[in-house]
């Protein structure tokens, strides 16, 4: 007779994942962190669950992005009074005092809305610069950049 393994919370094993973001595209960089807080990389994977592992990100400040958007990519945001809507380019975001919401907004949109993934978000730590205080719980480190060429953004020059 074959059966569906379902995990439960108290059978779940979370994993600590260190991710350097220097050099690495935005985007690419957010659906590899999307799939590790899910933990769909793992073969338990039970998607009412949360079966993913924790996911340290340093040097947020330093992600890349690919094409025009450096340019052309605007966010807004309404302060709550009348007339009070905001732009603010990807560069300006990234240059603020909190360059890590950047990595945090793109990863938190692309997990499935919900309870969920608020328990979800609570293991992801960013950090704009190379510290963190994680060291203690021994972050195994995962090389972004070797998983796809795609992943980091070179310059087209031929180089």
């Amino acid at each position: 007779m074959k059966t569906t393994l379902s995990l439960k919370p108290a059978e779940v094993t979370k994993n600590w994942i260190l991710i350097d973001a220097e050099g690495l595209v935005l985007g690419r960089l957010a659906t590899i962190i999307a799939q590790r807080l899910r933990g769909k990389h793992k073969p338990q994977f039970t998607p009412h669950v949360d079966c993913g592992d924790h996911v340290v990100v340093i040097n947020a400040e330093k992600v890349k992005l690919t094409g025009n958007k450096v340019a052309q990519k605007l966010f807004h945001y309404h302060t709550g009074y009348a007339g009070g809507i905001k732009t603010r380019t990807i560069t300006q975001r990234l240059t603020g005092k909190n360059p890590g919401q950047v990595v945090e907004k793109a990863v938190e949109r692309m997990i499935t809305r919900g309870p969920l993934q608020r328990q979800q978000m609570r293991n992801l730590h960013v950090y704009a610069g190379t510290e963190h205080p994680h060291a203690g719980q021994q972050p195994q480190v995962l090389d972004v950049a070797a998983l796809n060429r795609k992943n980091t953004a070179v310059a087209k020059s031929g180089v």
